[in-house]
């Protein structure tokens, strides 16, 4: 089995969650493309949490901050968020590399997060 880096996608999704959720799959399919493993809690866990209890919410972020841990960065997708901003908090604190992205291809460095390391 090969291990493939774990890429956290941090990207909107209350508000206009089904067009988010769009955008957070067309997000993951380029990490994935990539050779990186996508790791979208925000995909998941709507399917058995209610967005719009407090509680369950909160859970869902917890639970997606537990899988943040396992992975080696943190790619950062659209306007920022509360949830966001939380997550890249955490991320922060655990040394975790963050990559602001841009248009959907590239960080702001404007190094081609998409490319694999020594392409």
């Amino acid at each position: 089995m090969v291990m493939r880096k774990k890429v956290f996608i941090c990207s909107p999704f209350r508000g206009d969650m089904e067009g988010n959720a769009r955008k957070v799959a067309v997000y993951s399919r380029m990490v994935c493309e990539q050779g990186y493993l996508p790791i979208a809690p925000h995909m998941l866990f709507p399917q058995f949490l209610n967005e719009g209890i407090e509680a369950e919410r909160q859970l869902g972020i917890s639970m997606g901050m537990e899988l943040l841990l396992d992975c080696e960065e943190v790619w950062v997708f659209g306007e920022t968020t509360e949830g966001m901003q939380a997550e890249i908090a955490f991320a922060t604190e655990q040394g975790k590399k963050i990559r602001f992205m841009e248009g959907g291809g590239t960080d702001e460095d404007g190094d081609g997060a998409y490319q694999r390391d020594g392409e």
